[in-house]
């Protein structure tokens, strides 16, 4: 098994780093090299909030007969549970996810707080402040105007390489962020974050994650006030720093053994 690619299905309908970064901590948990599969041909789930996709396969009565792993993946609103006995679920993203879904576990975490240990060396800090926006936001005349008046703030282009973008996160003083993997790869860096309003977006899957690793989320910070807000921002521990270590050994731990490499 350790020879053949994991088949792994994540939502790649537009580039997006948040989505891309499944296939690489992945590839760390697993020791495997992964491949992309649609959602039928998929041997796990991970990163996203896309458990809709593996609930259209398999809370269907034809579904294929394999079973695939859900490994910390998420969801954006409620579904229907129909799916939940045809699955093996490892573990949620957070705990809205499990009620949700009626699934009795304590063990939460989105796998891209791995991020860190999958890249390895880790950047050279400076002093920016980085700032993530979700796909949907790029382009926002607003944040052209406050990148033009401040130096301080580097924009962070969710279109880019996984790799790259990640590195630019962990170089950061303090990341601002409408994207939730941008938070999530702070988090796992340990640098301090802000949520920045996701504006149209549904809010479920940023409390579902703050829920599973102990995180406070206050309401989102505007983008009229981001600028106000600039000389206020924090640099440093993570209050919950240790519901994010608790996440990463519970990803490892609960890591599908029959999808390791060498099983």
């Amino acid at each position: 098994m350790a020879d053949t690619p994991l088949h792994l299905y994540w939502w790649n309908a537009k580039p997006n780093f948040g989505d891309t970064l499944s296939q690489l901590v992945t590839a760390f948990a697993s020791g495997r090299a992964v491949a992309h599969a649609e959602p039928r041909n998929a041997e796990i789930f991970a990163v996203g909030s896309i458990m809709q996709f593996a609930k259209r396969v398999w809370g269907n009565e034809k579904h294929p007969a394999h079973r695939p792993a859900i490994w910390g993946t998420g969801m954006m609103a409620p579904l229907k549970t129909d799916f939940v006995a045809n699955v093996d679920i490892h573990m949620l993203r957070g705990p809205i996810t499990a009620a949700l879904l009626g699934v009795k576990t304590e063990a939460y975490g989105d796998p891209g707080v791995l991020t860190a240990e999958a890249l390895g060396a880790r950047p050279v800090r400076h002093d920016k402040i980085g700032l993530v926006l979700h796909h949907s936001q790029l382009g926002d005349p607003r944040i052209v105007a406050l990148l033009k008046a401040e130096p301080s703030v580097q924009y962070i282009d969710v279109q880019g390489k996984p790799e790259q973008v990640c590195r630019e996160i962990g170089a950061c003083a303090h990341v601002i962020s409408s994207s939730l993997h941008g938070l999530i790869v702070a988090d796992s860096y340990g640098i301090a974050n802000t949520w920045l309003d996701p504006m149209k977006h549904a809010r479920l899957k940023y409390y579902d994650y703050a829920a599973g690793v102990g995180r406070v989320m206050p309401l989102p910070l505007k983008h009229d006030d981001i600028a106000a807000a600039l000389p206020k921002l924090g640099t440093g521990a993570l209050p919950y720093a240790g519901g994010i270590a608790e996440a990463k050994d519970r990803l490892i731990e609960n890591f599908p053994a029959h999808l390791k490499a060498g099983a």
